[in-house]
């Protein structure tokens, strides 16, 4: 049986709403992208003013560190695992409320949130499940996400180093995949859920 933070009836609504959006895959990884914390050109430093030019395919920034178990989307198996670290600043809540126009006061007013059961801000929970998607797209090969399902465990707050750790538990054949999916802070699970994707081997496709 599983456990929420949120614990009544107005915010189980709040987390239903929340999970529906998320299945929507690109508007949480536009947005999820547009937030994480990039650093200024000519600095490798993660506390610099971020720069959504330093992006490129398949980056590794220095603030990031991510984990795999494989490296050839042909030998994907059961039991293969996919990691993504980062920590969740006060930038990429500005940036993610900015990206995504959810700029519910709990995640950008520190008075406001005070007054709440969480007793301060906290990252918006689609925010943070973004990182799933960061931890799939280590996936080796083209990752299409066909569904996510998520549950709401633990806020997450600014400064929280958080990981995304998605397991392959399922091989639904034709190249698609079952995988558990969850966001760990500390001891803590922030989010868990499960995601079904589609991973194609482009290397079929170079001459």
């Amino acid at each position: 049986m599983s456990t929420n933070w949120y614990g009544n009836p107005l915010l189980d609504n709040w987390a239903e709403t929340s999970t529906q959006f998320v299945e929507s895959a690109l508007t949480v990884n536009r947005a999820a992208v547009q937030a994480w914390n990039l650093p200024s050109s000519g600095s490798e430093e993660s506390t610099a003013e971020p720069s959504i030019d330093q992006i490129e395919p398949a980056a590794e920034l220095p603030e990031w560190h991510s984990e795999t178990s494989a490296d050839d989307p042909t030998e994907l198996t059961v039991g293969d695992y996919f990691e993504f670290t980062k920590t969740i600043s006060d930038e990429d809540i500005r940036r993610f409320a900015a990206a995504s126009g959810d700029t519910n006061p709990l995640h950008l007013d520190d008075e406001f949130a005070e007054e709440t059961r969480f007793k301060g801000r906290i990252a918006h929970g689609t925010l943070v499940g973004g990182l799933i998607s960061a931890a799939l797209a280590r996936i080796p090969g083209l990752v299409i996400y066909l569904s996510q399902d998520l549950e709401f465990h633990n806020p997450v707050r600014v400064g929280d180093r958080v990981t995304a750790e998605c397991e392959i538990i399922e091989d639904l054949g034709n190249n698609q995949y079952r995988l558990q999916t969850r966001v760990v802070d500390g001891e803590k699970t922030a989010i868990d859920g499960e995601a079904v994707v589609l991973v194609e081997d482009v290397s079929e496709d170079d001459d």
